[in-house]
This record gives structure tokens, sequence and C-alpha cells, in this order.
């Protein structure tokens, strides 16, 4: 038996044939599109390592099923940059050191994005610790990721996103 899913990602289409209906988003990101940029950290959704965006909110892929998001809009990390421009997040983390070893960086990134897009960028740094707490980095890079949210905040509203 073999299902068909279709998914925009990045604002691209994407046909895959799945054997089943198990595959999930963060598998068929990395192994069936090639969009390598989202992490497989747990696993099981406690790091935020594999954070995408879907329909403009935050998701864990690898807790998501890629056939229950037929049809729905996908954005990864590779999906953020216009061109040669960074998104503002991106380069907000880049001038900050809001990364160490860089592994949870996309996730983290894809996070800040989210959060911005849901909660607004009027919020104080303790909201948005909360806010990000679903994000882990194991190298302990908080005060960098910290100073990156608070400059991306800064751009988006400046930006009037």
């Amino acid at each position: 038996m073999s299902l068909s899913v279709s998914l925009k990602i990045n604002n691209q289409p994407h046909t895959v044939d799945l054997e089943d209906a198990r595959p999930t988003l963060l598998d068929v990101l990395r192994e069936r599109i090639g969009l390598t940029g989202t992490k497989k950290g747990c696993d099981r959704g406690q790091c935020g390592a594999c954070t995408v965006l879907v329909d403009g909110r935050r998701v864990n892929s690898c807790l998501a099923l890629a056939i229950s998001h037929e049809g729905a809009e996908i954005t990864t990390i590779e999906g953020l940059a216009e061109g040669d421009e960074l998104h503002p997040v991106q380069a907000a983390f880049i001038e900050n050191d809001g990364f160490q070893c860089g592994y949870c960086t996309p996730g983290q990134i894809m996070s800040a994005v989210g959060l911005f897009r849901e909660a607004g960028t009027d919020l104080d740094a303790e909201q948005m610790r909360e806010l990000m707490s679903g994000n882990l980095c194991r190298c302990g890079a908080y005060a960098g990721i910290s100073e990156a949210l608070g400059d991306a905040q800064k751009r988006l509203a400046e930006k009037g996103s």
C-alpha cells in the first residue's frame, strides 16, 4: 500500500509517496525532501531541535505525522531568508552569538519566529524565556539566545512584522 502526500514546503510544492501513514514530518523533511537544517534531537518532542512552522505556528516535527499536514504551509530554517537577506531572527542570532555548537539553533530560530508571530513583539525577557522553554540548548548558550531574542524583537518591531 502506498500513500501520496502533498506538502508545500518553503513555498515549493512537494509530493511524497509513503509506504504507510507513520513517517513523521521530520523524517520526510530530512530523508525524502533533503532539507537537513531541521534537526532530530530527542525524537520525543522534548528538546525543540525539530521545530518548524506549520501554517505559521510552531510544531515539533518529530511528533507530527507527515500525512496529517496534507496541503499545509510548512516553513523550515532553509525557507526563512529572502534571497541573500537573512530573516531578522537569523541575523540577531548571528550578531548576538545565540548559539554554541549550533545543533539546536535551527529549532531555536524557528521557535522564535513562531513566538513573535503568535505573541507579537511586545514581550519582556521573562515572557520570551517562558515562551521559548520548549527549546533546549545542551551547550547552555541561553545568555546569547536571550540577547538574540531581545535584538530580534527590536528588529521585527522596527520592520513592522
